[in-house]
């Protein structure tokens, strides 16, 4: 049998009056409380942090900032600015004085006129400025609408393609670009006259294609080959071809990029002489050709006035149009030169 302890009869009461807590109270003294009081805790004081510095505004950094750098931009920018538009706003001054005052050198308008514009667009003397406009929208379409044509699909090819040569094909779509015009001259000249296209319009359109072919495929390939790949896999992956996904998803995302190629091709073509002068004659001519033969009264006099009234008809369409779609052509110039 296991032994038993004898406890005193005043610790068995203790125990049965106060409960579990004697031996507590024994050594202690304190009686605990089992009441559902709430105990109070002291409170621990919290160190205010200090208020945030207000940030400067923008007014008071430019303040602090030295005038230096601000006003050699500034000035940058206004000798730029009258480099590139003290020609045309000269040509646009002249193009509205009479002939009479044309070596005037006042640099405002004076002696205001449109004789001039009457004698650019009149075809009396010779000059059919009209039939010579149309003639550089058909060459200008047509070169780039093929220009566009087969830029996008190499440039697809260099973007998306791993092929072997690739990079050789590059080096030599880039290399036609830097080749001078003026070496060209001759043998197009004889062989155009040996295949009789001499003074019609695909003896234009051809070397203009040529001409702006490799600004079309560097832009639309620069522009590609910064598009997610992921898309056009999605796309594959959906059941698409790989002409469906290039129509359906590649043409769509690169519409920024077509249009500003579209646009500096076509004033690319627009602008272009020195073939022109030579494998046009006057039922094919172009307007920059069209300008260079305006005739004057007689053989002696040059009519500068009505030149530059000519230049201003065709200049200020092109000017309108750049300043309208200028945001999607510095989009479309910029699309693809930061990775993301």
């Amino acid at each position: 049998m296991m032994g038993r302890h004898n406890v005193p009869d005043g610790d068995a009461a203790g125990v049965t009056e106060r409960g579990p807590s004697a031996p507590y109270e024994r050594f202690t003294d304190e009686v605990p409380n089992y009441s559902m009081e709430t105990t109070v805790i002291p409170a621990i004081a919290v160190l205010e942090e200090p208020d945030p510095e207000v940030p400067e505004t923008a007014a008071a950094v430019r303040r602090r900032r030295p005038l230096g750098p601000a006003v050699r931009n500034y000035v940058g920018v206004i000798v730029i600015l009258v480099w590139g538009l003290a020609p045309f706003y000269w040509m646009v001054v002249t193009a509205f004085r009479d002939s009479a005052f044309t070596f005037d050198t006042t640099p405002w308008p004076t002696h205001l006129t449109l004789d001039n514009f009457r004698d650019a667009l009149a075809t009396d003397k010779g000059n059919d400025f009209l039939a010579a406009i149309g003639n550089s929208m058909i060459i200008s379409a047509v070169t780039t609408a093929v220009a566009l044509l087969l830029g996008v699909f190499t440039a697809y090819a260099l973007a998306r393609i791993q092929f072997r040569g690739k990079y050789v094909v590059t080096g030599i779509i880039l290399a036609a670009s830097m080749f001078p015009t003026v070496a060209l001259v001759t043998p197009l000249f004889q062989l155009f006259s040996d295949i009789g296209w001499i003074g019609q319009y695909q003896a234009l359109i051809v070397p203009n294609i040529s001409f702006v072919l490799p600004l079309t495929v560097y832009t639309l390939t620069s522009f590609l080959s910064d598009l997610p790949w992921e898309l056009e896999e999605a796309a594959r992956i959906d059941g698409a071809s790989r002409g469906q996904a290039f129509r359906l998803v590649i043409l769509p995302l690169a519409a920024p990029a077509l249009f500003t190629t579209a646009i500096l091709a076509f004033i690319a073509t627009w602008n272009e002489f020195l073939l022109a002068s030579l494998l046009s004659n006057d039922s094919t001519e172009p307007v920059t050709v069209a300008i260079a033969r305006f005739e004057g009264p007689d053989a002696f006099s040059q009519p500068y006035a009505a030149i530059m009234a000519a230049g201003t008809l065709v200049t200020i369409p092109l000017v309108i149009m750049v300043l309208i779609f200028q945001r999607r052509i510095v989009s479309g110039l910029t699309a693809g030169g930061v990775k993301s």
